[in-house]
């Protein structure tokens, strides 16, 4: 059995079980380990191991069967004892009813009879209290006060509440009978307040907060309470103010102060209004006035700026202040005491805004044109002037003199810079001076002072100056600096963009006014597009005029059919390097001039009339056989230029135009051949036929049969 117990080992496993009562029977290993494998010993192991499991689990059977019976057995004594437990809580829950009911009858019992008692015991005190009263109202009658109450400084507390209950007693007399012990009363009255106050005054003085704390609470009661709280008030504010910086000095007050005023009185919420209410109506008000007066007239931007700056640290101190017990609506009361510092000022904030803005945004202007020497030209206006521009928008004609800038571009990013700043400056005014309900609309005027000034006096009018700047397509050598123009002007609305966004939008963004800020934007962007559409559109045209010029000068028909073909260097024409090195400055130009897909599609268009060019110059000629040679050379160069475009349009026309060149050089019988090539067999026959005709041999029969 002990055998059997170490085999039931947790954790069990009923193969390594029957493994290791196999290696522990002799022979029975898989190997037969010592011994020779025997089965029938094994068997006998597995019959004998059996039997010893079926008496080991009989065993253990009878001992479960025996815990088993004395668990129930326990259960049934635990369940009596339960039910014994239960009957005797619920006999205490009995006797504690019963004792509930017994405590809450004496307690009726003795509230009933303490109301007896008060009942009994308060006309008596207030018998008692009347008899007093009389006897100390005897003394006023008599014109003596005998009693050491009133004669004792030592006792002006109770003093003060005698005199203080029979004023009050004195106010329900008849005048014509009580007339004298009415004013006597009356002048006890106010000399005893004069006195408390007096009190407290000192007390305040020495810092004695506990006496402060007993004479307040005495004069809460009188009608000079309210005075005592104007001189605690004042009184704080001696030596308060011995810096520069009186908002810094308030908050600093106002923290010490507060510490003690709820010590002292015992509204303490009100005190501190009031002592908050003094300090604005008095202190603040009068700094913010002579502030402000004093530069409201001579000097418009220390104003702004002075009123901007004391409007930010008010309101910041009124937030610091909100700390502070004030009341229920403290917001509110704060508010109306700074709106009734700023209102006169806020009233006219706006329009003395925007009067500076005009004229400062105009003397920065004017300081402009005048460091340039420039007078600056009216651009005129009205019927004729309208009719002017729309006909030179179609036709590019230019209506007018050309006049000579000398290259400037009469754009200035310095001159933006400052008056983006002024502008912002505007906003971030308009941003805290504004009423809420005022904020839009004042910020959109700012808005269309901005356009006026930025948009319209400067850019539009540099984009005017500089078309009537541009020199007609065949002027030679012209200064084509409207690019730098465009370059500029759009460097220029980024910032304007950027403004807008991150200044304007916050202030008008939960607004009606934001469609119109909108409109408007959208507005004065079409209008400078459309004049840099055309400005750049006719510079395009100067740019073809002059490739055009070059051609004219250069190129010469012996280029095309040399004498000596046998003498002839397989180069590109003189002409042909001048124009690609001038297509490769004005690329360079564009890209510098243009962002984003601005550059793409003025290339483009570039790159077109480019090709145009060349097309109809190379169509000018009679080619030879060498001849042929050349005009492929020059096409090669011009398309080595068509690459530096990076626009796929153009090096496909160029890649055209070097196919319709080979048609000057193929011999007669593969001419078929090359027009029904890929690149060529898509066109025009009477393109391919122009092409054609320009070769020397064309009129030879032989050729004219072969191409048709």
């Amino acid at each position: 059995m002990s055998t059997t117990a170490q085999l039931f080992e947790e954790p069990f496993d009923a193969d390594e079980y029957i493994e290791r009562l196999a290696w522990r029977t002799p022979g029975g290993g898989s190997k037969g380990g010592a011994e020779a494998f025997d089965p029938k010993r094994l068997l006998e192991e597995f019959e004998n191991h059996i039997e010893e499991l079926k008496h080991l689990d009989e065993k253990i059977q009878r001992r479960v069967e025996k815990l088993e019976h004395q668990c129930h057995r326990e259960a049934k004594e635990f369940a009596h004892k339960v039910q014994d437990l239960q009957r005797s809580n619920q006999v205490a829950f009995q006797h504690f009813q019963e004792l509930d009911e017994h405590i809450s009858y004496v307690a009726t019992k003795v509230c009933h009879l303490g109301d007896q008692l008060e009942g009994v015991n308060t006309p008596r005190q207030r018998a008692v209290e009347a008899q007093r009263l009389m006897t100390y109202f005897n003394e006023f009658l008599d014109g003596e006060l005998r009693s050491d109450v009133f004669n004792n400084p030592e006792k002006i507390k109770e003093a003060a509440d005698i005199i203080q209950k029979l004023h009050l007693i004195a106010q329900e007399l008849p005048f014509d009978r009580f007339a004298d012990v009415k004013a006597k009363i009356a002048s006890k009255y106010h000399d005893l307040e004069r006195q408390l106050i007096q009190e407290f005054t000192a007390a305040q003085r020495r810092g004695e907060i506990g006496r402060m704390r007993e004479v307040a609470a005495v004069l809460l009661h009188f009608k000079g309470y309210a005075h005592c709280v104007d001189v605690y008030v004042k009184q704080c504010q001696e030596g308060a103010y011995m810096r520069s910086d009186v908002f810094e000095d308030t908050a600093l007050l106002c923290q010490r102060v507060n510490k003690q005023v709820g010590e002292v009185f015992q509204s303490p919420e009100t005190v501190m209004a009031k002592l908050i209410q003094n300090i604005f109506e008095n202190k603040l008000q009068a700094h913010v006035k002579e502030k402000l007066d004093e530069t409201r007239h001579s000097d418009v931007e220390q104003y702004l700026k002075n009123l901007y700056d004391l409007y930010t640290r008010t309101t910041a101190l009124a937030s610091k202040l909100t700390e502070f017990n004030l009341g229920s609506d403290k917001h509110t009361f704060l508010s109306k005491l700074i709106k009734n510092i700023f209102s006169t000022y806020l009233e006219s904030y706006i329009e003395m805004e925007k009067d500076y803005l005009r004229t400062r945004s105009a003397l920065i202007l004017q300081r402009y044109y005048d460091s340039k020497n420039h007078q600056k030209r009216p651009l005129g206006g009205g019927s004729i002037q309208e009719l002017k521009e729309r006909i030179r928008q179609r036709t590019n004609l230019p209506l007018g003199p050309s006049i000579d800038t000398h290259g400037e571009t009469f754009l200035s990013q310095e001159v933006v810079v400052n008056l983006l700043q002024e502008t912002r400056h505007a906003f971030e005014r308009c941003n805290r001076l504004s009423d809420p309900s005022d904020l839009p609309k004042n910020a959109f005027s700012i808005f269309l002072l901005l356009v006026e000034h930025l948009c319209v006096d400067h850019i539009d009018y540099a984009l005017e100056i500089g078309l009537s700047a541009i020199p007609s397509a065949d002027a030679k050598n012209a200064n084509l600096y409207f690019l730098d123009v465009v370059q500029q002007a759009n460097t220029i609305f980024h910032l304007f963009d950027k403004q807008f966004n991150d200044h304007l939008m916050p202030l008008i963004s939960s607004s009606p006014k934001l469609t119109e800020c909108l409109h408007k934007k959208k507005e004065v962007i079409e209008q400078m597009e459309v004049k840099l559409d055309t400005g750049i559109d006719r510079t395009l045209n100067c740019m073809v005029g002059q490739m055009k010029h070059i051609l004219a000068t250069e190129q010469k028909k012996t280029d095309f059919r040399p004498e000596d073909e046998n003498n002839v260097m397989i180069q590109c024409t003189a002409a042909c390097s001048k124009v690609c090195v001038y297509v490769s400055r004005q690329v360079e130009r564009v890209r510098k001039s243009m962002d984003g897909k601005n550059v793409d599609t003025v290339l483009t268009e570039l790159g077109v009339r480019f090709h145009r060019l060349i097309h109809e110059h190379l169509q000018q000629y009679i080619y030879s056989s060498m001849g042929g040679m050349l005009a492929i050379c020059d096409v090669a160069e011009y398309r080595k230029s068509a690459k530096d475009f990076r626009v796929p349009l153009v090096l496909q026309l160029f890649d055209t135009l070097h196919a319709l060149c080979n048609l000057l050089v193929v011999a007669p019988d593969n001419l078929k051949q090359v027009c029904s090539g890929e690149q060529l067999t898509n066109l025009d026959r009477n393109l391919l036929h122009a092409f054609v005709q320009l070769r020397v041999d064309y009129r030879q029969a032989r050729l004219g049969r072969h191409f048709s």
